[in-house]
């Protein structure tokens, strides 16, 4: 079964009672049973069954089995957003005095929630650069995860994911990836390796910026040592599905980061067009960079797909010949860059990713504002720097529009 017909009948059939095409939306809190027995049968674990919607929902259920497919996992577990997806997946397995490497491309969410779990005493270690040395370096025996994005935002960095997995189990240690950017269409990190992938749904998934949403998916394939995760010892019985067992049952239960199932009915009318959609996000971006790049009012245009960008090969060959659909410019000074996203006509200045529509904004003011300016340069938030998302438009509406607004500097 190839992508696009996974996407519509992978791990999914119409729904038995009605016919319906699309999982109906349980819009309820709680499930009725017909019996007390049953009722402590479901909650003790010992028979399927529905509880809570804060626990599990058929709407929900639905969507994380189709999402665990595509991604080639074992199981998957649908969040509120996708920072309650990266918090939870890491928060897991960690304990007060564990450490975290990652890498320094990171979206400027998840480096302020790696900031938070200091007060916990959670530290984190940052890697140079992508080469694994960097990356080994930072490793010792208080590290319990690695975790990466597939294309870093806005850096736009590419880890070797294959690599990485193969340092991490070296270490006996996860590699957590965030696949937000690239999605399974252009890698499923799963195949090369990665033990944990988490998504926000609310990008390239939904497609249209209508819901918020995040998802973790378990490969199943990860050697859990007690000794050094002992939170997971006593889910050692539920075998490849014990870290979801034990984030279902504990944090996930606890904290309440659940989804509604209208957000996920949502979700999942944008799953079926996500091959589609990714396909022309792609060309677009890359028709656009390339002529980003022979305008002489920008200073640098930063995309995979330009054959001079350090991460080009590795991008070629780890992406599927696709490079994404975020590309940034910089255009020599704030000022330059806020007169070029006034300028545009049909991308919205907005803090998203992943519309249909083109969307800019200006990183360094919004996004990253309370951070430190070598923080904000470490991440790849310039000063003078516009990140991009590109849509569905016509390419030359989107030509002519950035060439229109370029010439206002």
């Amino acid at each position: 079964m190839r992508f696009n017909t996974k996407l519509l009948y992978g791990n999914f059939e119409p729904d038995e009672k009605t016919g319906a095409t699309l999982t109906p939306i349980y819009q309820t809190t709680s499930f009725q049973h017909k019996t007390a027995e049953e009722l402590e049968g479901i909650f003790r674990g010992n028979m399927p069954g529905y509880i809570y919607t804060r626990i599990n929902n058929p709407t929900i259920d639905s969507f994380e089995r189709r999402i665990a497919h595509i991604e080639d996992g074992v199981g998957a577990l649908a969040c509120a957003s996708g920072m309650a997806a990266v918090s939870l997946a890491v928060m897991n397995i960690l304990r007060s005095g564990d450490e975290i490497v990652s890498g320094r491309g990171i979206f400027g969410g998840t480096f302020s929630l790696f900031k938070s779990l200091e007060e916990f005493g959670v530290l984190t270690k940052y890697a140079s650069d992508n080469q694994i040395e960097s990356f080994e370096r930072c490793i010792n025996d208080k590290t319990r995860l690695i975790f990466i994005e597939t294309l870093g935002n806005p850096k736009l960095d590419v880890p070797d994911i294959q690599e990485l997995s193969i340092l991490a189990h070296k270490h006996c240690i996860p590699l957590i990836v965030d696949n937000t950017v690239t999605t399974p269409y252009l890698v499923r990190p799963i195949e090369f390796g990665a033990d944990i992938v988490v998504h926000s749904t609310s990008k390239y998934i939904n497609g249209s910026g209508s819901s918020i949403g995040g998802i973790i998916v378990d490969s199943g394939k990860f050697k859990w040592g007690f000794d050094k995760y002992p939170g997971l010892k006593e889910f050692k019985k539920f075998g490849i599905f014990s870290y979801l067992a034990k984030l279902r049952k504990g944090l996930f239960k606890d904290f309440g980061a659940c989804i509604s199932p209208f957000n996920v009915y949502l979700n999942s009318i944008g799953l079926e067009t996500l091959g589609l959609r990714m396909d022309r996000l792609c060309t677009n971006a890359d028709r656009l960079a390339h002529s980003l790049a022979a305008n002489s009012k920008v200073k640098t245009v930063n995309y995979p797909g330009l054959k001079d960008n350090p991460y080009h090969e590795l991008a070629k060959r780890q992406f599927n010949n696709k490079y994404g659909a975020i590309l940034t410019i910089r255009v020599g000074s704030k000022e330059n860059a806020f007169r070029v996203i006034n300028s545009l006509t049909y991308a919205a200045n907005l803090a998203n990713i992943g519309d249909v529509r083109t969307l800019v904004i200006h990183p360094a003011s919004t996004i990253y504002a309370t951070n430190t300016i070598e923080e904000k340069e470490r991440m790849g938030a310039y000063e003078d720097l516009i990140r991009i998302s590109v849509g569905l438009e016509d390419i030359e509406d989107l030509l002519a529009d950035f060439d229109l607004a370029l010439e206002q500097i």
